[in-house]
């Protein structure tokens, strides 16, 4: 019977991010959190004789968020392009995650095309004494898992 070495389970906060906008390349070092999620469009298909009704992939659609410190107009300017101009900017983002105490290795996904929904463009708070945040969201087109997690069992 395996059971899971505590010592394999990966560290957020060695993770590694960056931003690709017109082939420049920005560290997000002023990240705090990004999760992007894959959820499958499926389509209804009713059988003749059950009651249930089957379904059938049909699609996909990417979608995120990137949690920030407020300490970058970055995304404010990408944003300004588009109220502006109507030049609404792609990017890509690249989400290593690898611990050293870990012997799982490294994963790297890149996350393509993505486009941002909505941009807090100017914000505060007088009541914490916590650095200001803000939450990015967006949707990507295309996904590649460029290196996986050494994991025999999958």
């Amino acid at each position: 019977m395996a059971f899971l070495n505590a010592g394999d389970t990966i560290n957020g906060k060695t993770a590694r991010a960056y931003i690709t906008v017109n082939g420049v390349v920005e560290e997000l070092f002023y990240a705090k959190t990004l999760e992007a999620t894959v959820e499958k469009n499926k389509s209804d298909v009713p059988i003749l004789g059950k009651r249930q009704v089957a379904h059938k992939a049909s699609g996909w659609t990417g979608s995120g968020t990137l949690t920030i410190y407020y300490m970058t107009s970055f995304f404010r300017s990408l944003m300004m392009k588009y109220i502006t101009d109507g030049i609404d900017t792609y990017f890509d983002l690249h989400v290593t995650n690898e611990d050293p105490a870990s012997t799982v290795g490294s994963q790297t996904v890149v996350l393509k095309q993505c486009n941002m929904d909505s941009v807090i463009m100017a914000k505060f708070d007088i009541s914490s004494d916590d650095a200001l945040e803000e939450e990015v969201a967006f949707t990507f087109d295309d996904v590649e898992v460029s290196t996986a997690f050494n994991n025999p069992t999958v």
